[in-house]
């Protein structure tokens, strides 16, 4: 075959293919590879009419001799794109985008517009797979492309804005490169804008915020674009609230944070917010009753700040409020997800302080609890503060061997560290081992004087010691005084400064002021009030006592608060007010219907009230509660005798006389 004929066999498979006869175009194609095996031509036209007879791995066959033959060649390039795009083609993305690839550097120096098409083909496909760093690459060519051919500058910014949409996603893969591309297209963006200030822009500029905020390492430019804006646009509050997250979620609270916050507030009083990080102020400052009333506010108008939860939970522990701080500790684990990445330091500490706080409970369900909130700390093993809180919950849950390995182990490994000999004393002094417990309270208030409870356990310990350590002012007072001192919440201190002032230092106005503070700051604390009571009634100041009865009675919920109600209803009695003493005792009983001498109190009311048959059967009630209770056995053969009930009252005065034959009441009767 000639060079002639060759050439007219390739026309006539090129009518062939135009004509669909792809059969034809086939025998041409081959006829001219005979007589030359190299043809170009001959093996695109093969590619070609295979792929349109649906036979790929022919046509991709024929394409890539083409390729070999020819690499620099447009039509191999384009007629295997063409194939790979096909959608019954699968597998095959790897290999297109290679072919995407080369077609861009052939359309470079000639047809843009084919070039610019290929362009965004490529970056659709790699974005199909995720692939962001590679569509952040070309999508950036594609633009500097346009600069290159000088575009308009609103072009450009849609085109800026377009690589930001196709990026969105790529901020969970913490690919580093890809996120200076993807903030990169942001500061175009927002710098490229037609309308400044605008609502496309204010718009624009607030998703960038948000993106940033996204990477804890970019806190200087989050900063910078958060001042840009507020300078754009005075009035607007998002960016002030990004800084506050940002500044509470970095866990230091500065100046520059402070002063976030006031100006927030002077825009938005009701900032959810802006009043977050005033609580957290606040509890820096030591005001805590002001910080839990903040963060309390704060948390129900925004869920935006798990991290105030902790802050709550913090303030709620300082006040004593622990079963409220164990709540608060839970919401924040809850609003702070799964146990990975930038969250995970923060739930480190949540897990802690919830532990601290349920050992301060007390109680062997609290340590439990205390116990699974510790193993879920990540790399709690190496931090021996956590191991000291550890040695407290097996202590607490009764473990005395576990507690005392953790002990011993810390003492040998971190002999400076004052929780170490904290947990050897809190053994010691369970074990009522004085001694060697004041040793160790010692030793831990060396290293870390400002700590209330190590001064308040060393006071117990000599409390408990002996009567002389119990009366000598420099040991037992003086520790509880300085832990009063220390914290002014902690109940337990002001009530053994009564205790002292009361049994020791014979000072009753002293004592009952102690006791009122430690009742005031635990009004579960029925001893601290109960001991109020009795010495105002016992300094004759019957106002005091029965305002304290009244704020109780006045809060209790049903069955609760018995002390009170007892107490109110014996004054009452005393004072000749049958009928609300026996309101207040019925009230008494519904928290202890078993206490015989509640019974036996009510029945001297309702006696006192003229209600015969209701004393008799509380009389009753009380000795079957109490058969020993021979005031109740007389009281109710006496209202037998007032109700002629004659048979009745000798049988029971017989039954008195049987247990007690002098009992004069009774032969009286």
């Amino acid at each position: 075959m000639s060079n002639k004929e060759v050439k007219a066999a390739l026309k006539s498979a090129r009518d062939a293919i135009r004509n669909k006869e792809y059969k034809e175009a086939l025998k041409h194609c081959k006829a001219v590879l005979k007589q030359e095996k190299n043809n170009y031509n001959a093996w695109v036209f093969i590619g070609l009419a295979a792929a349109e007879l649906e036979q790929p791995d022919q046509a991709k066959g024929a394409y890539k001799k083409a390729i070999e033959l020819e690499p620099n060649q447009l039509l191999a390039w384009q007629g295997l794109a063409n194939l790979y795009e096909k959608p019954n083609q699968t597998d095959i993305k790897g290999d297109l985008a290679d072919v995407y690839q080369k077609l861009l550097e052939l359309y470079k120096s000639g047809d843009k517009q084919k070039w610019y098409d290929v362009c965004n083909k490529l970056v659709e496909l790699y974005h199909q797979e995720k692939r962001y760093l590679e569509v952040a690459e070309t999508w950036q060519k594609l633009i500097q492309m346009k600069q290159e051919e000088g575009a308009e500058k609103a072009e450009l910014h849609q085109l800026w804005k377009k690589m930001i949409q196709l990026l969105k996603d790529s901020t969970r893969n913490e690919d580093n490169k890809t996120e200076q591309l993807l903030l990169s297209a942001f500061e175009h963006a927002v710098n490229s804008a037609d309308i400044i200030p605008g609502e496309d822009h204010q718009n624009l500029y607030k998703d960038f915020i948000q993106c940033l905020s996204k990477f804890p390492h970019e806190a200087a430019r989050l900063k910078k674009a958060c001042n840009d804006m507020m300078a754009l646009y005075p009035t607007t509050s998002y960016p002030l609230e990004v800084l506050c997250l940002h500044f509470v979620h970095a866990g230091a609270l500065s100046g520059e944070a402070l002063h976030c916050c006031s100006r927030l507030l002077e825009m938005d009083a009701s900032s959810g917010l802006g009043i977050i990080v005033f609580g957290i102020k606040c509890l820096q400052e030591k005001k805590y009753k002001e910080a839990v009333k903040s963060l309390t506010e704060g948390l129900q108008k925004t869920n935006q700040c798990p991290e105030a939860w902790h802050y709550l939970g913090e303030a709620q522990v300082k006040i004593h409020k622990h079963r409220n701080a164990v709540l608060s500790c839970n919401q924040a684990l809850e609003a702070l997800g799964n146990l990975e990445g930038p969250n995970l330091p923060w739930k480190n500490l949540v897990l802690q302080l919830k532990a601290e706080t349920l050992i301060k409970i007390g109680d062997a369900d609290a340590a439990e609890e205390a116990i699974k909130a510790l193993d879920q700390i990540v790399d709690a093993s190496s931090d021996p503060v956590v191991s000291a809180i550890r040695g407290q919950a097996y202590l607490n849950k009764g473990l005395m061997d576990q507690a005392s390995k953790i002990s011993q182990e810390l003492l040998l490994s971190h002999p400076d560290l004052a929780e170490s000999h904290a947990l050897e004393g809190y053994i010691h002094y369970s074990l009522k081992n004085y001694e060697q417990a004041e040793k160790s309270f010692l030793n831990a208030v060396e290293r870390k004087p400002d700590t209330a409870e190590y001064h308040q356990y060393l006071g117990l310990t000599y409390w408990f010691m002996s009567d002389e350590t119990k009366k000598d002012k420099g040991k037992a007072l003086t520790q509880f005084l300085k832990a009063a001192k220390l914290d002014s919440y902690l109940g337990s201190a002001f009530f053994y400064l009564g205790n002292y002032y009361r049994d020791i230092a014979g000072d009753k106005s002293r004592a009952r002021g102690c006791y009122r503070k430690a009742f005031e700051l635990d009004e579960t604390d029925e001893e601290s009030g109960t001991a109020a009571v009795d010495l105002s009634v016992e300094l004759g100041d019957m106002d005091t006592a029965l305002s304290i009865l009244n704020d109780v009675t006045e809060k209790a919920r049903p069955g609760t608060a018995k002390w009170a109600w007892l107490h109110r209803g014996l004054y009452y009695l005393r004072n000749g007010q049958p009928s609300q003493a026996v309101a207040d005792l019925q009230a008494a009983l519904r928290a202890d219907p078993k206490d015989s001498n509640c019974w036996e109190t009510l029945g001297e009311a309702y006696l006192n009230r003229g209600s015969y048959s209701t004393a008799l059967k509380s009389f009753r009630r009380a000795n079957e509660l109490n058969p020993g209770l021979v005031y109740s056995i007389y009281r109710a053969a006496a209202l037998e005798q007032i109700l002629g009930k004659y048979e009745n009252a000798i049988a029971t005065y017989q039954q008195i006389l049987k247990k007690s034959e002098n009992y004069v009441p009774a032969l009286k009767g």
